[in-house]
């Protein structure tokens, strides 16, 4: 298992990929645009294009390159690496391992990306020496990855770990999934969005108009992080019901799952203080099972933007000394 691997991470506006070493050591990278508005081929184009730079730039041999592994968002079928339904890059049916492979000449293997994310934390992040893990990333949305046994978990229709749709609020806010009271409508920093320009369009101060220079669709989460140092009361309030419910739904998992730990990341964890991650352990007791909670960890990740690439290189590994 001494070879080298590429890990891909594909958003909706960058692709980052990275040359990485058998003990995860980074060896180069290359970042570019996705430019998803030019359509499914220029997008696999541009992956095989930083692909080579990132090889160029670590100066390791093409011939060391055993295999790729991709995240990418939307549900996917791994075994085949068909992107299903991808709305932000308006994607569907798109077969990215094929493309891939024909354009780079490596073995490609694809999952979702925030099972990658998982898988990254696992293997090189908080997640180390842990055979059964849950992975929440709360950014603009909610995602999860679910680790059993020392594996992906995909479930019968490849989609499990959506945890951004466990229903914690029944007849709660409206899902862009078309659901009500997904904890991504409640939880995620776009739902946490939607709460202060309605608070602020009713009149209520906040240090957040000035932070975002009165774009209210501009609240990041180092803006959040500021708006909480200064003790801004909306904000303090808004986090307050976001914590809950982010432990409603760790609870619902813990009772249901039992794993040994849940791994917290994604843009929000990462920009707040533990007083964060105390509250939302603290919801978390509330509403799991007496005891259930008691050998479980609930930790911040670590990897940061390196998870996904990481985890990529991890399942590329995987696979191409598994299959």
């Amino acid at each position: 298992m001494s070879a080298n691997v590429i890990g891909v991470d594909m958003g909706g506006t960058k692709i980052l990929s990275a040359v990485i070493g058998p003990e995860g050591n980074i060896l180069g990278t290359a970042k570019v645009p996705t430019k998803a508005d030019r359509g499914p081929s220029v997008v696999i184009d541009r992956i095989a294009d930083s692909i080579r730079k990132a090889i160029d730039k670590s100066g390791v041999a093409p011939t060391s390159i055993e295999a790729v592994g991709i995240g990418a968002p939307g549900p996917l079928d791994p075994a085949t690496g068909v992107v299903i339904f991808a709305p932000n890059l308006r994607w569907k049916d798109v077969r990215l391992k094929d493309e891939l492979e024909a354009r780079v000449g490596f073995p490609t293997f694809v999952d979702n990306d925030v099972n990658v994310g998982t898988l990254g934390e696992h293997v090189f992040g908080a997640g180390q020496g842990f055979q059964n893990v849950v992975g929440i990333f709360v950014g603009t949305g909610i995602g999860g990855g679910i680790i059993l046994q020392g594996e992906l978990f995909h479930g019968a229709s490849k989609t499990a770990g959506e945890i951004g749709h466990i229903i914690v609020k029944a007849g709660g806010p409206r899902c862009g999934c078309g659901t009500r009271g997904c904890l991504e409508a409640i939880a995620s920093r776009t739902a946490m969005t939607k709460q202060f320009r309605k608070a602020i369009k009713k009149g209520q101060k906040s240090v957040l108009s000035e932070l975002t220079g009165g774009d209210l669709t501009a609240i990041r989460s180092g803006v959040l992080a500021k708006a909480i140092r200064l003790n801004d009361k909306l904000t303090l309030k808004v986090i307050k019901k976001t914590t809950k419910y982010l432990g409603v739904g760790i609870g619902s998992i813990v009772n249901f799952l039992n794993p040994e730990m849940i791994v917290l990341g994604g843009g929000v964890v990462e920009a707040l203080d533990d007083t964060f991650l105390d509250d939302i352990r603290a919801a978390a007791e509330k509403y799991a099972l007496p005891n259930t909670l008691s050998g479980v960890q609930i930790v911040p990740a670590k990897l940061g933007d390196n998870a996904g690439i990481l985890g990529a290189a991890a399942l590329a590994r995987q696979r191409i000394f598994n299959d």
